[in-house]
């Protein structure tokens, strides 16, 4: 039986748009104290900012401003005073511009008619800030650059039909990756999986792999084994990819049902993680190069209704010998547990049971959680046991975590956007 929908990740959950900061060097102008694309400059789910709250103040975190958003299930990238975002209204799917420290509307650029679907309406994918320009993927599949300063489109093409290929189940979730001169998003395509796109004209510059649909899961870049490449965890396998080319240079079957590979895979020092829900679970894969290939070993993997961890949407965050993750119970089902897990081995240190479905980045030696109820969670990032700093709600249902540069943290439902001050007092 297919699970409820209700239950099932959208492709905004897994895949927030990618863009300036990875684990090679790319294309950006971003500061430390920015988060331009998702999962932040690194692309990791971590920030390197200090001085953060370090006790729960009473009643709650300071509310800095909030403004109104849209539908949609798109995570808040910031670089400067400027916040983006994706969002539905009035009949078009929309990047919204705000000012980040007031709130107040930059402007505000259709992209694409209005995307629906029984997952959720709206755009999925984060934007990606590189140079003075935006990149956003929308729910169906068209790709967009715009001009920071005000919004204007510089090219919109839509990948799909340029490819042959047809919207994921519960749409385009990818957020574009962009490294060197090319914007990469997974298409699904019959003429190609992954695509890449020259940044200056969005015009084709190679495709890889064939007859694979899109996972709902945002591309990476890693250096592993000596070579940069490019990690991507698609429908039913994860590969790494040349940047040049687009050829294949390994690859490992990694099949889930609906093809809901949603979280993007991460790099424990020579090691890649891919972890997937639908009961699924987590293995951790070691690349090796021979001669003039890679190798592909498993490390350690934890699969089937057992499984230590499985993301359903949610990236784990690798903090020193520890991963802290979200585990979903059972094919896409209400339970969900927050787990701390030794990196190298997949032994498990600490369950927080029932913690519920969220999301969640790193900061400071903290988690910054969010739940589909809507609360921030804090919790002390430490392998002795959960700690809660404490909670408190702040928003409608959201699936993407919350956004963090310069103290303030950025979290988003389908009707508003809200800043928070977590800087310690």
């Amino acid at each position: 039986m297919r699970p409820s929908l209700r239950y099932l990740p959208t492709a905004i959950l897994a895949c927030p748009l990618l863009v300036v900061a990875t684990s090679i060097s790319t294309v950006q102008t971003a500061s430390a104290d920015d988060w331009p694309q998702f999962l932040g400059l690194n692309r990791n789910g971590i920030s390197q900012e200090t001085g953060l709250i370090d006790a729960w103040p009473t009643g709650g975190l300071k509310e800095v401003w909030r403004a109104k958003g849209g539908v949609g299930m798109s995570g808040v990238a910031l670089r400067g005073d400027i916040a983006c975002t994706l969002i539905q209204s009035e009949g078009q799917q929309r990047v919204l511009a705000i000012n980040a420290k007031t709130g107040a509307n930059v402007w505000s650029t259709p992209v694409v008619a209005a995307y629906e679907n029984g997952q959720g309406d709206g755009p999925r994918a984060t934007p990606a800030f590189v140079g003075e320009s935006v990149f956003v993927f929308t729910g169906n599949g068209t790709l967009a650059r715009l001009k920071v300063s005000d919004g204007t489109v510089e090219w919109s093409h839509n990948v799909l039909k340029r490819h042959g290929g047809k919207i994921a189940d519960y749409g385009m979730a990818c957020s574009p990756l962009v490294v060197s001169d090319l914007v990469i998003v997974q298409a699904g395509a019959s003429a190609g999986t992954v695509v890449a796109c020259d940044i200056k004209t969005g015009e084709p510059r190679w495709t890889s792999g064939r007859g694979e649909a899109a996972g709902y899961s945002s591309p990476a870049m890693f250096t592993v084994s000596g070579q940069s490449q490019i990690v991507a965890f698609k429908g039913s396998s994860v590969s790494g990819i040349d940047l040049k080319s687009g050829n294949e240079l390994w690859k490992y079957p990694y099949r889930t049902d609906y093809h809901c590979n949603t979280a993007s895979p991460i790099l424990v020092g020579n090691n890649v993680l891919v972890s997937a829900g639908e009961n699924h679970g987590s293995t951790m894969l070691k690349i090796g190069a021979k001669n003039d290939s890679f190798t592909v070993e498993k490390i350690w993997s934890s699969i089937g209704g057992g499984s230590v961890m499985r993301n359903e949407w949610q990236t784990a965050i690798h903090l020193g010998d520890y991963l802290y993750a979200f585990d979903n119970v059972g094919s896409a089902g209400p339970v969900t547990h927050l787990v701390c897990l030794e990196a190298a081995s997949g032994k498990p240190v600490w369950r927080k049971t029932r913690f519920g479905k969220g999301n969640m980045i790193a900061a400071d030696g903290k988690l910054f959680a969010t739940t589909m109820k809507g609360e921030l969670v804090v919790i002390k990032a430490t392998p002795d046991g959960y700690e809660e700093l404490g909670r408190s709600k702040v928003i409608e249902t959201t699936r993407q975590a919350p956004a963090l540069a310069n103290g303030r943290l950025y979290l988003r439902d389908g009707a508003e956007i809200v800043c928070l001050d977590a800087r310690k007092k």
